[in-house]
Formats: structure tokens, sequence, C-alpha cells
């Protein structure tokens, strides 16, 4: 918590002073009390003294200033909230390394499920478009509010052929910054990588990754598989090979950091779910602050009236 006018805090030290004024006048009255009358004849004209609870309304009243200059001073504490015309591309490799199994039950089945985790988690008012690339790059769903859509686009990923990064995020900068704001500006966008192998064709990813961060679209990649993960494909002249694919952690982390976004590693299905969950519940959304003066005030008022009714009900006056 934070506040916007911290110097009225200053007010609070006026709190102990207040104290010792109120207890230096109990002692005051305690003396006129015995040099008005001897102590044992108290009890024939004061026979019921109030004791401890002559202290508790006033005790209550204190507690109201504290909480009226602590709500002066404007309180406030930071809330997350959805930004509004935000869109997000989920971008995921669908090249043939996909169909590796070291992810049960592979790359490509892990990532479908993830991607609707992902969807789920992020808010409805943000865009979410969903783009499939191994050499080539294909919007399977422009960035839109309709979560239908957007889950069915990823169920339409299939894997072949080799990986482009560089020029699939080149085309997802180029459609996230053509989208109109209100205000004629792109509205905040952001991209979600997934990728399971080195980039073999195109531009250098590491090149378009910088052009994303100039125009400040950060990057978020995600590595997935581990270093044995394998796939078995057709051998020239006859029968089939194995073929190491493993991930490529580190030029990712190098795009993530280039345009601004953080990196991630996903060996399993369970991990990539939870990075996907919790990218979606971070992005399409900023950190505000939000007033709670109010609070503050209401519950200074509420020492009040109890301060006010237990004077009422033990002494029968306010003050």
């Amino acid at each position: 918590m934070s506040f916007a006018a911290p110097l009225a805090l200053l007010g609070l030290v006026l709190l102990p002073l207040l104290a010792a004024a109120y207890t230096r006048h109990q002692r005051n009255r305690a003396r006129s009390a015995a040099a008005f009358a001897a102590p044992h004849l108290s009890p024939s004209f004061a026979p019921r003294r109030p004791g401890w609870r002559r202290h508790v309304p006033m005790l209550a009243f204190a507690v109201a200033l504290a909480l009226l200059l602590v709500a002066v001073a404007k309180p406030q504490t930071t809330v997350a909230v959805p930004v509004e015309h935000a869109s997000i591309m989920l971008m995921t490799d669908v090249s043939g390394s996909m169909e590796s199994q070291d992810v049960k039950p592979s790359r490509l089945v892990a990532a479908r499920r993830a991607g609707t985790s992902f969807v789920d988690g992020v808010p409805k008012e943000v865009n979410v478009g969903v783009m499939a690339f191994n050499q080539t790059a294909t919007v399977l769903q422009s960035p839109t509010t309709d979560r239908i859509a957007v889950k069915s686009a990823l169920q339409r990923m299939k894997s072949s052929g080799g990986t482009a990064t560089g020029d699939a995020v080149r085309a997802a900068v180029r459609i996230l910054s053509s989208a109109q704001g209100v205000d004629g500006k792109a509205p905040p966008s952001a991209i979600v990588l997934l990728s399971d192998g080195k980039s073999t064709k195109g531009i250098q990813p590491l090149t378009a990754a910088q052009e994303a961060g100039r125009r400040h679209i950060p990057i978020y990649t995600v590595a997935l598989g581990t270093a044995g993960g394998t796939i078995t494909v057709p051998r020239q002249g006859g029968g089939t090979e194995t073929r190491q694919v493993p991930p490529d952690p580190e030029t990712l982390r190098q795009m993530a950091s280039a345009s601004g976004g953080q990196a991630y590693q996903a060996a399993d299905a369970q991990r990539l779910s939870q990075v996907y969950e919790r990218l979606g519940s971070q992005l399409g959304r900023k950190n505000e602050p939000r007033q709670i003066s109010s609070l503050f005030a209401a519950a200074a008022l509420a020492f009040v009236f109890a301060g006010a009714a237990l004077t009422l009900r033990w002494f029968g006056r306010l003050i």
C-alpha cells in the first residue's frame, strides 16, 4: 500500500501527545476528587465507579482519528485490471519435431491443451489470435475476443516441415502493429511463442525479436521438450531413421530479452500448462493504483459511532 499524500501521516504524531494529555487530565481529576473528600468517604457519594469503561469510548475516538488521518493521506493499493483492446498472438511451432513424444502424449497435443488453458486465463476483453508456423507462418485465427473460435483454431494445428521462427515473428508483429486502437494508435500487444527446436530457415530469430522490441511488442517464449527428444523420419532410399530434436532455449531466451518479454522452459505437459496458465493471467492486465481512502473513512466513522453508543449506554451522555 502507498500514499498519494504521505505528509498527512505526520498528523499521527499528535496521537501520543493526545494520549499523554488525556492521562494527565485523568490524574488531575483523581487529585481533585481526593481534595474534595477523603478517599475512605468516596463510596458514600460515588458508590459506583466506571473504572475501565470510562476509557473505552476515548480509545474508540482515538482510533477513529488515526483512521481519518490515514484517509487524508490518500492510501492506494495496486490492482490488476484488463487492458482495453489489447491483443495477444499465440504462436506455436508446428514443425515435424512437434511429433516427438518426450512430452506426453506428444509435444503438439500438449501445446494444444496448454493453449486452451492459456485462453481460459486471459481476460475476456483481450483479443487473442492463433498462428501456427513451420517453414511458413499461417494465421489460424486473427486476434478476437471469440474464445470458441480461438480454441477451434488451436485444434486445427498439425505438424510438418521445418522451422522459420524469425519470419513467423515478423509476420505476427506486422499483424499486431496494424491493429487500430480507440485513439488511432496500435493497442498494447504481446506475443507468446512456443518452439521446440532451432530455426532452420528465414531471417534470424533475434533480428525479428529486436524489431518486435522496437515496436513495444514483448515476446514471451516457451522452449518445449527435452534434450533427449526424438522423432522417426523417412530415410532416402527407404526405411526410417531416428533423429534428435532438442529444444533451443538459449535462442528463445535471447529473443525474449531483446523484445522485453520473458523466457520459460517446459519439459513436460504439466509444466507447459503451468507456464501458459501463468501467462494467461498475467498478460492482458496492467497494474493500476486505486485509492481506498473511503474504506479508512468508513472505518473511522464506525469507531466514532461505537464510541458514542458506549458513552450513551454507560454514562447517558455523548462525551
